[in-house]
């Protein structure tokens, strides 16, 4: 183990962009497999999941992710789910972070949307008294269902509003998907005060972006890379400090970017955008977040204190409170001191 590899394993860290299912063990992913076996495509064997989630294209990720949200079928899957999440989490160093949930695909199935926001809230505080990790909920809009996932998704949020409920977000396929019909909605959560977090710019171009800023008022971008095909809009959020959830094993697994050599995180960096570093779906991509900030700091040619400020952007561009911001800062800056 490197020193710079050793490091990032034991520093605190907030993750901004993971997602709920896909942040489900092989472990966990198998023990629902198996729990639901023979009414489900997904591999019993922790071990043959590699192979399952073997992704061609981004169309495909989004067929394999949806065979394991299936796996979801009641509220006990889900507080499970959520606190093995956490457990996970913890092994990482992560001591806050913002995951995207997204309760229409269990509701659908099934799951009261009371038994789901309860099971999750009480995976919440289990995760924090056992594991030292803070969890907040950004409820998600599938954008391949439509206005009718945006209005059940935002009725969700609006009627039973968890107590880790923060921000209200846009994921799934950006293709044929666009940010302008979702504009209602993210209108009346923001209204509500939730905060806006839609994807943009990952598999599509910067108008995408544009799109996600202009008429969601997005206050952080998921995953935004495309931005560096355009130099006003990277102009525009460096200018407006809107920083973008960076995942860059995820774009490469999803085949958004062709190799990490061809990430564009430099050329965001070099722009003056605010970036944070996160893993996405990291059981499925075969990553971690400390392998994703060793990525970042081979991108980015970081040392210690280059990576240590990474960590403490994704601490500034949460949505925590301004003290639980500054004591997770600090705690950065004490460990690179006494590493």
């Amino acid at each position: 183990m490197t020193d710079l590899t050793a490091f990032i394993a034991g520093l605190p860290k907030a993750e901004l962009h993971v997602h709920h299912v896909g942040s489900a063990s092989p472990r966990i992913v198998a023990e629902l497999a198996a729990r639901h076996e023979g009414s489900s495509p997904v591999p019993a064997d922790p071990a043959a999941l590699a192979d399952y989630f073997a992704f061609r294209d981004f169309a495909h990720f989004i067929e394999i992710y949806l065979s394991v949200v299936d796996l979801i079928r009641d509220d006990e899957d889900v507080r499970m789910l959520t606190y093995e999440i956490g457990r996970e989490l913890a092994r990482g160093q992560v001591r806050y972070a913002e995951l995207t949930v997204t309760p229409y695909s269990s509701v659908r199935r099934g799951i009261p949307a009371p038994a789901f926001c309860d099971a999750i809230e009480d995976a919440r505080k289990a995760a924090a008294k056992e594991f030292g990790v803070e969890l907040r909920w950004c409820f998600d809009i599938p954008g391949e269902a439509g206005l009718a996932a945006a209005e059940e998704t935002l009725r969700i949020a609006l009627d039973e509003r968890p107590d880790g409920l923060i921000s209200f977000g846009l994921g799934g396929p950006e293709i044929g998907v666009p940010r302008p019909q979702f504009k209602p909605y993210f209108d009346q959560a923001r209204a509500a005060g939730l905060h806006s977090v839609p994807h943009a710019g990952e598999t599509t171009g910067p108008e995408t972006v544009w799109a996600a800023l202009r008429d969601l008022g997005a206050e952080r971008i998921g995953h935004g890379i495309s931005a560096a095909q355009d130099p006003a809009l990277m102009a525009h959020l460096a200018e407006h400090g809107i920083p973008l959830e960076v995942c860059p094993t995820s774009n490469v697994r999803t085949r958004a970017v062709a190799d990490l050599a061809e990430h564009p995180l430099p050329a965001l960096v070099a722009a003056g955008v605010r970036v944070t570093i996160n893993s996405d779906d990291p059981p499925m991509f075969g990553t971690t977040i400390e392998q994703e900030y060793a990525v970042a700091a081979r991108l980015l040619d970081l040392d210690q204190a280059g990576v240590a400020a990474l960590a403490k952007a994704a601490v500034e561009a949460s949505f925590q409170p301004a003290d639980d911001r500054a004591r997770l800062s600090a705690a950065i800056d004490d460990y690179t001191a006494a590493f």
